[in-house]
């Protein structure tokens, strides 16, 4: 009986098996096989040239003692933790002004969206360093007022900085998703509060903040996790090499180094594992801490 309806259902599936084939490539071939053979290299000594050896936890024991890479950790944690905050509340501050009731407020948000577009590109971190660089824009609209800015692409003391702002100028996508929050929050509410005597930073602080609480905590993971996958700005500014003295080396930027600058694909694996372990890391704390302070409508309703 089961034998004369399987080629029936079968049959049956085919179209749907037929639309699933490129998804299925996709995941298989680009994205379970990569991750589970990256594993196995990263415990081996694999040149890419010749075939793997074994070597155990020496890739992982090696990063205790590498300078450089301990120095493009201190270089990421840095970027990550001074350009998420600020992008986060650029972007809250935008989309607060225009959810005031502004005319033509589709224009604007295509407007800031854009640079959330074109920020990863390749265009725009040559056209980055092009303003910051001595002779850029930023130094000669400086010397209009008299003042000598220095070479902040080429300073160690300032290139990291320049690479923040390029971030925080990408704020767009969490602008449109904290718009999007500030649209569902009630009126009635808020006008409920006005009607109490509540201020406007009273009402924004214990009303819109702890109602806007869950995109907060969405954008907050979400920005976190592209801060410390950056790349493609560091390699450019710094023609790849995470100048000027290594200001600029993140740590995808050396892991990219390592693997087809030296060949060290063993090692690099090895760094790609703990770099997936520190973002693991850090969603996993931002779900711990989130209870504390993330705010959901079904959870007032359950009370």
């Amino acid at each position: 009986m089961i034998s004369k309806t399987l080629p029936g259902r079968l049959r049956e599936s085919l179209p749907a098996y037929a639309f699933l084939a490129p998804w299925l490539i996709g995941l298989f071939g680009l994205t379970l096989i990569p991750m589970v053979l990256s594993l196995y290299y990263s415990f081996t000594d694999y040149s890419l040239l010749a075939p793997p050896v074994w070597e155990g936890l020496a890739n992982y024991q090696r990063m205790l003692s590498d300078d450089r890479y301990q120095h493009s950790l201190v270089v990421t944690f840095t970027y990550v933790l001074l350009s998420v905050p600020l992008e986060m509340v650029f972007a809250l501050a935008v989309a607060v002004v225009l959810n005031q009731g502004l005319k033509a407020v589709a224009f604007y948000r295509a407007v800031y969206y854009v640079p959330s577009l074109l920020g990863g590109s390749v265009a725009i971190a040559i056209l980055w360093r092009q303003i910051f660089g001595a002779d850029g824009l930023v130094n000669q609209v400086l010397g209009t007022v008299g003042l000598d800015g220095p070479g902040w692409i080429s300073s160690p003391d300032t290139s990291l900085f320049t690479l923040v702002l390029l971030r925080v100028w990408q704020f767009g996508a969490p602008m449109v998703i904290f718009l999007a929050g500030l649209r569902q929050i009630p009126g009635d509410v808020l006008e409920a509060a006005e009607v109490d005597g509540a201020g406007r930073v009273r009402r924004f602080v214990h009303i819109t903040l702890p109602l806007l609480s869950p995109i907060i905590f969405f954008n907050l993971v979400l920005q976190i996790i592209g801060a410390f996958q950056a790349f493609t700005p560091a390699f450019i500014v710094s023609g790849g090499s995470g100048g000027p003295s290594d200001s600029t080396l993140f740590y995808t930027l050396y892991l990219y180094q390592k693997a087809f600058g030296s060949f060290e694909m063993g090692y690099a694996a090895a760094m790609a594992w703990v770099l997936l372990l520190i973002i693991a890391g850090f969603t996993a704390a931002n779900f711990v801490m989130g209870k504390r302070w993330v705010f959901y409508a079904d959870e007032r309703e359950a009370r």
